[in-house]
């Protein structure tokens, strides 16, 4: 005998049928937010008379492993210069959580080959109308590196 059940399916008359059955003494019944929404509002009514509420659950689901203390402190050895391998292996993370947890426009990734006054140039020259081969012997940069930077 339960005075409180959790629901994860749609309520139904059967399934509605079904719980009050097996637990006759029942005051509460919990279920997610989204299946609460498609309940029908005759069967909430019904059940409130029977003295039995329906409550949706906010939220559900794993519980967060880091909390705000791990963000901070993530961020303060970000601001100090330490880089994100180092904070991995000072706070015992992995490197991905770290990645995950700061809040900085610093990406991951390789850094650009070339920097965006290159790019710039070599799309100039592209609409002047000097061909791709051109601007790669002009510029020193590879044939398929200047077709990439034109095509993105």
């Amino acid at each position: 005998m339960v005075g409180e059940v959790y629901v994860n399916e749609p309520l139904s008359s059967r399934i509605i049928m079904e719980i009050l059955e097996e637990n006759p003494d029942i005051k509460l019944i919990k279920c997610p937010s989204s299946l609460y929404l498609r309940t029908s509002k005759k069967y909430l009514d019904v059940l409130s008379k029977l003295g039995v509420e329906v409550e949706p659950v906010v939220k559900s689901g794993r519980p967060k492993k880091y909390g705000e203390l791990e963000v901070k402190l993530i961020q303060k050895m970000l601001k100090d210069g330490s880089n994100p391998r180092e904070i991995s292996e000072k706070l015992h993370l992995p490197i991905k959580t770290v990645y995950y947890l700061k809040e900085t426009p610093l990406k991951r990734g390789r850094k650009r080959k070339y920097t965006p006054g290159t790019e710039d140039e070599i799309k100039r020259l592209h609409n002047e109308g000097l061909r791709t081969k051109e601007i790669s012997e002009k510029l020193k940069i590879p044939l398929r590196t200047v077709y990439s930077i034109i095509n993105k």
